[in-house]
C-alpha cells in the first residue's frame, strides 16, 4: 500500500513549493502545537508576525488520529522535517528549567525552530497577575479596585513557595521525581480557602506547609546544598524570581488550587454588590427585575473569562516569544 503523499511534506518541500509558487505568493509557515486548546494561543500570537508576504498555519499532531500533547507535537514536527517553513510551538513545561538536563529539555532549548512558552504553560499566561483584574471586569462588569489585589497576593504566595519550587525543579532535573512529584508539590502550596479581607491568615498557614516540607526535604537530602543552589541559580539565570514563581509551577494545578479559587470569590463578591446596587437604585419592581435579568445575562462564568482573555500579552513573556520566532523568521529566507 503506498505511502500517503503528506509523509514527504517538510520545511524543505515547503520551501520549494513556494519557489516553484513564484515571489509573488506568500510563504507559508507550518507551526504544529500540542493540543485543540493551544491552537487559539499561538494562532492568536502568530497573527501578530504575520506580514503581506508571510502568513502561518497552525496544525495539530496529526489529521488522521486524536494523538495530541507535547511529544506528539515534537514528534510530528521533527518526522516531517523541522525547518525554516516549518516550526513547533509547546509548553515549555519544565524543560526550559531543567536547561539541558534531559533529552527532552536539550531538545526543546536548542533547536532553533521549537519554540516554548516559557512559563510552564498557557495557563500560567491566563493567570497573569496584572490581568486577573480585568478578568473580574468581564465576568461581573464591576470595575471595583479595592477588593482584592491580585499583583500582591500572587507576589506574596510566590514568595513563600519559592525554596520548594527550587527543590521540585531539584527533583526533576537529578532524576528524584518519584521522591518528589509535582503532584505532592501541589498538594503543599494549595492555599485552602482564602478569605479575601484577610488573605494573609491563609499565606501564614501555606507558609507553615511550606517550612515542614522543607525541613522533610532537607532531611532525606542532607547533601543536595550544593546541587539545590545549583538549580536556584540556574533558574534565577533564567528569570524565575521569587516574585514571579506562579509563573513557573504546573499551570493546572495553578488554576485549579490558586488562582481559580479566589477569582471566583473575588467575582462572587462584585456580582452581589452590582445586584445591591441595581436594586437600591431601581425605582420600581418590573424595573428592577428588568435591571437584574440584564445584567446576569451580561455577566459571564469566572472560569470562561479567564480562558477567554488576552490581557497577558502584555506580559514581557509573551512578547519574548514572539520576539524569538521573528527574529528567527526574519534571518532565514525561501
Amino acid at each position: 500500500m503506498p505511502k500517503p503523499l503528506n509523509r514527504y511534506i517538510t520545511s524543505d518541500y515547503l520551501g520549494a513549493a513556494q519557489r516553484m509558487r513564484g515571489s509573488s505568493r506568500k510563504r507559508r509557515i507550518v507551526a504544529y502545537v500540542e493540543s485543540y486548546d493551544d491552537i487559539f494561543f499561538w494562532r492568536t500570537l502568530l497573527s501578530d508576525l504575520e506580514t503581506d508576504d508571510l502568513y502561518f498555519e497552525v496544525m495539530l499532531p496529526s489529521r488522521k488520529s486524536l494523538q495530541k500533547g507535547k511529544k506528539s507535537a515534537l514528534i510530528a514536527a521533527v518526522s516531517r522535517g523541522l525547518g525554516p517553513n516549518m516550526i513547533a510551538c509547546v509548553d515549555a513545561d519544565y524543560d526550559y528549567l531543567l536547561h539541558g538536563a534531559t533529552s527532552s529539555s536539550e531538545f526543546v532549548c536548542s533547536n532553533p525552530y521549537v519554540f516554548h512558552t516559557y512559563v510552564y504553560a498557557i495557563e500560567n499566561f491566563q493567570c497573569y497577575a496584572p490581568s486577573l483584574h480585568g478578568v473580574c471586569v468581564m465576568a461581573t462588569l464591576n470595575d471595583d479596585h479595592s477588593l482584592f489585589d491580585f499583583e500582591a497576593y500572587l507576589a506574596e504566595y510566590s514568595r513563600i513557595v519559592f525554596p520548594l519550587f527550587v527543590w521540585s525543579v531539584w527533583a526533576y532535573s537529578c532524576g528524584q521525581f518519584r521522591e518528589f512529584s509535582m503532584m505532592e508539590f501541589a498538594t503543599i502550596i494549595a492555599p485552602g480557602n482564602v478569605n479575601l479581607f484577610k488573605p494573609e491568615d491563609a499565606l501564614r498557614s501555606l507558609h507553615h506547609k511550606v517550612e515542614v516540607a522543607l525541613s522533610r526535604l532537607r532531611k532525606r537530602y542532607p547533601d543536595a546544598d550544593e546541587s539545590y543552589n545549583a538549580v536556584m541559580q540556574t533558574i534565577t539565570q533564567l528569570g524565575v524570581t521569587p516574585d514571579t514563581t506562579y509563573l513557573y509551577m504546573r499551570g493546572h494545578d495553578l488554576v485549579d488550587k490558586v488562582v481559580l479559587p479566589v477569582l471566583e470569590n473575588t467575582c462572587n463578591v462584585l456580582r452581589r454588590r452590582r445586584e445591591k446596587e441595581i436594586k437600591n437604585l431601581a425605582v420600581h419592581t418590573t424595573q428592577r427585575q428588568n435591571e437584574l435579568a440584564g445584567y446576569l445575562h451580561s455577566a459571564a462564568a469566572p472560569a470562561e473569562m479567564l480562558r477567554k482573555h488576552t490581557d497577558y500579552h502584555r506580559s514581557p513573556l509573551y512578547q519574548q516569544i514572539q520576539q524569538d520566532i521573528r527574529a528567527q523568521v526574519g534571518k532565514l529566507k525561501n
